[in-house]
């Protein structure tokens, strides 16, 4: 385990771990699982230097629409499969895992939909408010502050057009940008420089992120409580931090022996090493008996 100062940004500890596994564990070949904001473009380009290390990673939005706009990525890719491996110059020497989920984009344009709505009944309340402003009528500073806190709010000010004078505020909407993202609702690519590997394979390796996140919500939550760190000594706090490391791991591996006893996978890896990567995740009969029974396979009552 290796502690740094608080100020330290994720994507700058890449180098010194990649160098701490190769000297700890004596390994030749790597590869890296991060997700956009600890595996960014310059960090990337960093890791090329680094012989036998390789990394698998997501494209942000702004490639995506890049790729849309330029032809590579088309619609077509998903009238038959859910999941398509392309290649692009823009990412010379990468395998791009491009996935289409259509639960996600019913929930994105769902989201966007409702965000829109929003944003224009808070416009129309503001229009209001000037047609009542007859003696005192609001001048365009006004006017502004309070649609500028209508976009904080709702984070839609790309997809509205405003005109704002003194005692007027106009708005549209802007059809063409939104046409632009909605094309993008459902769909997201998983990059790696393991050109060798199945677009699945590499989907499931990014998706393997959702365990250190689980580890984190143990170590942070419920579990073991890693904050509030009450040392204020430097070797008192990694003291600390170790001590909840070694409680995360105990908890672990009681899940792990514990697993028939609780409401878990009993072979969590085998399953997902065997499902198809990018639809929606139905659990296994096995699972599904255990919750529906709420006993094990032996008649032991589950936790």
């Amino acid at each position: 385990m290796r502690a740094y100062p608080g100020n330290t940004a994720d994507p700058a500890t890449v180098p010194d771990q990649v160098e701490t596994l190769r000297r700890s564990f004596g390994l030749r070949r790597l590869v890296l699982i991060g997700d956009r904001g600890m595996l960014t473009d310059a960090r990337i380009e960093d890791l090329r230097q680094y012989p036998g290390l390789g990394w698998i990673s997501a494209l942000r939005s702004d490639h995506l629409r890049k790729l849309v706009e330029e032809g590579t990525l088309q619609p077509s890719l998903f009238d038959a499969a859910n999941l398509a491996a392309i290649r692009s110059s823009q990412f010379p020497g990468e395998l791009l895992a491009v996935c289409h989920n259509p639960l996600l984009a019913a929930r994105r344009k769902h989201r966007r939909e409702d965000l829109l709505r929003s944003t224009e009944q808070e416009f129309q309340r503001i229009q209001r408010e000037i047609g009542r402003r007859t003696r005192k009528p609001l001048t365009a500073t006004e006017i502004a502050v309070k649609v500028g806190r209508v976009r904080n709010r709702f984070k839609m000010a790309k997809h509205f057009r405003t005109r704002i004078r003194h005692s007027l505020l106009e708005y549209a909407r802007k059809a063409a940008g939104i046409e632009r993202e909605a094309a993008l609702d459902g769909l997201y690519i998983v990059r790696t420089s393991e050109t060798g590997m199945s677009a699945e394979d590499a989907v499931r390796g990014y998706k393997q992120l959702t365990r250190v996140e689980q580890a984190f919500r143990c170590l942070k939550s419920v579990d073991v409580k890693v904050r509030p760190i009450r040392p204020r000594a430097e070797r008192r706090v990694r003291a600390h931090l170790l001590v909840c490391m070694l409680a995360y791991y105990v908890e672990w591996h009681l899940r792990s022996a514990l697993a028939p006893l609780l409401f878990q996978h009993e072979d969590l890896e085998g399953w997902q090493a065997e499902r198809d990567p990018v639809a929606a995740a139905e659990p296994p009969q096995d699972l599904q008996r255990k919750k529906n029974r709420r006993r094990s396979e032996d008649g032991l009552p589950l936790d």
